[in-house]
């Protein structure tokens, strides 16, 4: 028996991103495709349980047919796996489910932690409060059962004469894993009770009988993500053996002069110091070129693709005159506030310049961003030019349309308004106005990029709440000008992309990498803060419903917002359509009450939003389609049904419909879960308005999601790099990535190996050019 356990509480979805492919050599997998490998990882209780597994991939070979050869002379890490020392064929069949095919494959297996036995010590040598081991033979076993179910597992080893104890609080499978007279250590901060020295929690690892066993070995023990068959000690033994026999092999993709500028190991190194450190640091060190590597390639890629921007594409020069600047500010009721003033200055900047402007417009959620994006378009058209706003939903799309005509109300600026649900005429004749140049404003979904809209000149394209499209649909703009005349042939148009979910700086360095940004952060004068209430019982509710009816009384309207449409049952609070039916009945009868989800047709959403803009609805019961785009100064009061399954970006989102007037907003959060993320989020909710703070508490809780924007693909850009965690390692990446692109090193023959792993990786998710 030859494993080791630990106990304390992990990030499983850290683990697998650390344990992902760091290959330098080989394009990533492709983002569109899920990932459905089913691996192990250990549990907060030490045991194993079942993880995806992120692809693996390596380098670029001749396909293999029938049975494996034993040697691969052209590629010696492309060996299949069964035939490195302690795997064989059994184990190989085991590995695939981790995805590990080849010596190559087993190499990226990456630690996602060690455990570090090093200092080893004596029991009267310990002290407390320092990380350090101690080694002794079990000699006794025992569990207690406390109040209210809870349990105390106590292990007592004796080592050479003096007794160390460990405990594990709530874990009582850990009584089973012990036997007596197992030869084990247990590595932790001990402390000093009833006489001796007692770990809490600690590390273990059991020393097998077989003095020959490198694994008893004690010192710093690198740990993997599993699968069932495979023991952590048997995992060690297959990478210290593929390190032995292939790390060699390894090619670094970076010169050497680069890494002893940078401070950076041999590639090969980093590898063996992952997989068999001689000390915490030196595992560290490994891990961390690995990761630089992954961050750098990323950033490379976002840096090639600024350049291609800048130096392959002309944008009309858009000049915004002091006259101009002055007609369109009249259109507004308000003055911007600074924030805004900042903004539009940096837009202008942007758009007279004959280089296409791509920048990011991030605001906390109605701090004015909409009215920047109305300033840009205006002055596009005020140059002769047309402008395009795409949005991801129809409800928003039409909340922009409608902006827009009460603004031009008696403007004789001509636009269009182009979703995909238009009679055939109507589209032909949008179509038509566009290609000609005689509609100079269009306000649309995605039906604005499809491949039959052709524009005469668009300038300037806004794409608002970027985060629900991907790169692709970003780029997409840049095919649509009519190229056929020689004076605007290649003419880009300037973009604009908007969000009102605050973006942690970790991530706006990876998915809004290659975007300059401005942010707004300060709301206009006279907005209140909404007071915002967990609500976890029954009798809460019950008065959170006659707050309600009282708000409602006074001429208020409310939101009543549901995870999903439809239910388990006729009792589940999460569906829509159970709420709605259930509150005409009970808490809400008498009330108007109204219902509106995304599986209803146009015309039906439409009806709904109308009838509660003006007035003729009390209470709206709704999905998140009402998350962005919906402004109903009227409507006060918000409650969210089972809160907990909310990101805290989007409950921010939907608590940002209210309060959008002069009347004083409440949200009600209800929720009964108990779990500890869930509590500290909802208690953020609770706590701050400020969406910048909360998107960094979302980030860390949650971890970097899909940064690219390939929409529900479950693959992640970054191999083993976390955004969140890595921040300053991410900074460096971006400053190093700039100064090889804009410097032109990057252009030179002894960078050609890693700009070709770039491509590999990112040609296709960044549509970079496989040259240049």
């Amino acid at each position: 028996m030859n494993s080791d356990v630990t106990p304390k509480a992990t990030d499983s979805s850290k683990a697998a991103a650390a344990e992902s492919n760091p290959t330098q050599q080989t394009p990533a997998p492709n983002a569109a495709e899920p990932n459905t490998t089913q691996a192990s990882a250990t549990s907060p209780s030490g045991t194993e349980h079942p993880q995806t597994s992120p692809p693996r991939t390596s380098p670029p070979v001749a396909k293999q047919t029938g049975e494996p050869k034993q040697v691969a002379a052209e590629d010696p890490l492309q060996t299949p796996v069964q035939f490195i020392p302690g795997v064989g064929p059994a184990r190989a069949e085991l590995l695939k489910k981790l995805n590990i095919h080849t010596a190559y494959d087993l190499l990226l297996h990456i630690p996602h932690s060690v455990n570090d036995f090093s200092d080893l010590r004596s029991a009267n040598q310990l002290e407390k409060e320092i990380e350090q081991s101690v080694r002794g033979r079990v000699v006794d076993r025992d569990i207690r059962y406390l109040t209210k179910g809870r349990t105390l597992v106590g292990v007592l080893l004796d080592c050479e004469g003096n007794f160390v104890r460990g405990t594990w609080f709530n874990q009582p499978w850990m009584l089973k894993k012990f036997n007596d007279h197992d030869d084990v250590i247990f590595s932790g901060k001990p402390a000093r009770k009833s006489g001796r020295w007692e770990f809490s929690g600690p590390k273990i690892h059991w020393i097998t009988g077989d003095e020959d066993d490198d694994s008893n070995a004690v010192g710093v023990l690198p740990r993997y993500n599993l699968t069932d068959g495979i023991k952590m000690d048997q995992m060690r033994k297959m990478t210290r053996a593929a390190v032995e026999r292939y790390s060699e092999f390894l090619i670094d993709p970076l010169p050497e002069h680069y890494r002893q500028h940078h401070r950076l190991p041999l590639l090969k190194e980093a590898f063996v110091n992952l997989h068999r450190p001689e000390s915490k640091q030196a595992f560290e060190a490994g891990r961390a070129r690995v990761i630089l590597d992954d961050l750098l390639e990323f950033q490379l890629g976002l840096a090639l693709r600024r350049r291609t921007w800048n130096h392959q594409a002309k944008a009309f020069a858009i000049p915004v005159s002091a006259k101009v600047d002055s007609r369109i500010r009249r259109l507004f009721e308000f003055r911007f506030t600074n924030g805004q003033d900042e903004s539009v200055q940096e837009l202008v900047r942007d758009l007279q310049d004959r280089q296409p402007m791509h920048r990011l417009l991030q605001a906390d959620v109605g701090a004015g961003k909409t009215a920047i994006a109305v300033y840009a378009i205006l002055a596009a058209v005020a140059a002769g030019y047309q402008a395009a706003l795409m949005a991801p939903t129809e409800v928003l799309a039409t909340q922009h349309w409608q902006t827009f005509q009460e603004l031009l109300a008696h403007s004789r600026v001509k636009r269009k308004f182009l979703i995909g649900g238009l009679r055939a005429a109507e589209r032909r004749d949008v179509l038509e106005q566009l290609a000609s140049g005689e509609c100079q404003l269009v306000v649309g979904t995605q039906a604005v990029i499809q491949e039959a809209v052709k524009f005469h000149n668009l300038a300037l394209a806004v794409i608002d709440e970027q985060h629900r499209f991907g790169v692709r649909q970003r780029a997409a703009f840049g095919n649509l000008n009519d190229n056929t005349e020689p004076s605007k042939a290649a003419r880009q148009p300037h973009v604009l992309v908007m969000t009102a979910t605050p973006i942690p700086r970790s991530l706006c360095l990876t998915r809004y990498g290659d975007l300059d940004v401005s942010t707004i952060r300060e709301l206009p004068p006279g907005r209140q803060k909404v007071i915002t209430s967990r609500i976890s019982t029954e009798a809460h509710q019950s008065k959170a419903w006659a707050f309600i009816r009282q708000q409602v009384a006074k001429g208020r309207q409310a939101y009543v917002v549901c995870p999903r449409v439809e239910g388990q049952s006729e009792e589940d609070d999460a569906a829509a359509e159970n709420v709605f039916r259930n509150l005409k009945q009970t808490e809400l009868a008498n009330l108007k009450v109204d219902l509106l989800h995304g599986r209803m047709d146009r015309q039906q959403r439409h009806d709904v939003m109308d009838r509660f803009r003006m007035k003729q609805t009390d209470v709206l019961v709704s999905t998140t389609v009402i998350e962005v785009g919906v402004n109903i100064p009227n409507a006060t009061i918000m409650l969210i049904q089972q809160a907990e399954r909310f990101g805290l970006a989007q409950l921010h989102q939907l608590r940002g419909r209210i309060c959008r007037g002069s009347f004083q907003g409440y949200c009600f959060l209800l929720s009964q879960a108990e779990t500890p993320e869930a509590s500290e989020r909802l208690k953020a909710m609770e706590e701050s308005s400020d969406g910048f703070h909360l998107a960094e508490v979302d980030a860390r809780l949650r971890g970097p999601g899909d940064i690219l924007g390939t929409r529900q693909s479950g693959s992640m850009p970054l191999r083993v790099a976390d955004p969140v965690r890595d921040l300053k390692m991410l900074q460096i990446a971006r400053r190093m990535a700039n100064d090889l692109v804009q410097q032109g090193d990057f252009d030179l023959a002894e960078y050609r190996s890693l700009k070709q792993i770039v491509l590999n990786r990112f040609a296709d998710s960044l549509d970079l050019p496989q040259t240049g």
